[in-house]
């Protein structure tokens, strides 16, 4: 059984109003019919190019942003018909990694309060549990325990983006949508980024959508990739498969993108 399953997800969004108040003057489909699944313990690597829908579909995914039709279906139960208490629930186990490491964290806050702000909010823990939790969480991600009294703008990109990650496992997530999280980033401190990731996922037993317009880095990480080209699924299958077999033409085109890397 898949652990999530995408079923006809359509996003429309409607073009600026006319002048003097009228009606829109046409929509734009950032995501247009997507059907797709994902295995516990996979990594789907979803790949295009800028403008392509792909972090449309991951927040959608998340219900960050409501679809226009469509489900999502997560353990059994579709999460566009959960209430506002199961949606709270259930983030629990569904958390995102975004691509920007220093916006998406709080400069106003310490890192110890950036990670274990989650903890605060959804479980009944002391803050001495709390900080526990949060140094074996810094330890993860490869960061030791003077890092919980800084500011986000102590750290570097690289080192923002592993508390990005810290805070994400904070409530021991199932699945994780991981947004561009490299493309800010050297190409170098990236890697050890996907690395991070790639440990993190056999250490949790994690899932990922892991979304790039990097065929290198998606061909390195994930299970399976699928190709989104104008808000729609062109390709889907196995790594290998994409990679050395692709059959869409967009998909050929990335390939051929794509610099060979010498040893």
């Amino acid at each position: 059984m898949a652990l999530l399953e995408i079923r006809n997800l359509t996003k429309i969004f409607p073009l600026g109003e006319s002048a003097f108040g009228g009606a829109a003057k046409g929509e734009v489909r950032a995501v247009d019919d997507v059907s797709f699944q994902v295995k516990a313990g996979e990594t789907l690597g979803l790949v295009g190019e800028s403008g392509s829908g792909k972090s449309t579909l991951g927040r959608l995914i998340l219900r960050l942003i409501e679809p226009t039709s469509g489900s999502v279906v997560y353990e059994g139960r579709d999460l566009l018909k959960a209430s506002h208490a199961e949606m709270r629930s259930l983030r629990r186990e569904m958390q995102i990694i975004f691509q920007d490491p220093f916006g998406s964290l709080d400069p106003r806050m310490r890192v110890e309060d950036v990670i274990s702000e989650p903890m605060a909010i959804h479980e009944q823990m002391s803050v001495t549990l709390r900080k526990a939790r949060t140094e074996e969480l810094l330890r993860a991600v490869g960061l030791d325990q003077s890092a919980m009294r800084r500011f986000p703008h102590e750290f570097s990109g690289g080192q923002r983006q592993r508390i990005g990650i810290a805070r994400a496992l904070a409530l021991r997530p199932k699945f994780i949508v991981a947004d561009e999280p490299v493309s800010a980033l050297d190409v170098s401190v990236g890697a050890q980024i996907v690395n991070l990731l790639a440990q993190l996922q056999r250490e949790f037993g994690l899932t990922y959508v892991f979304i790039s317009h990097s065929m290198p880095v998606v061909r390195y990480l994930a299970t399976r990739i699928a190709v989104m080209y104008h808000g729609k699924i062109v390709e889907i299958g196995e790594t290998p498969q994409i990679t050395e077999q692709p059959r869409h033409t967009y998909t050929k085109s990335l390939l051929a993108a794509t610099p060979e890397v010498v040893a």
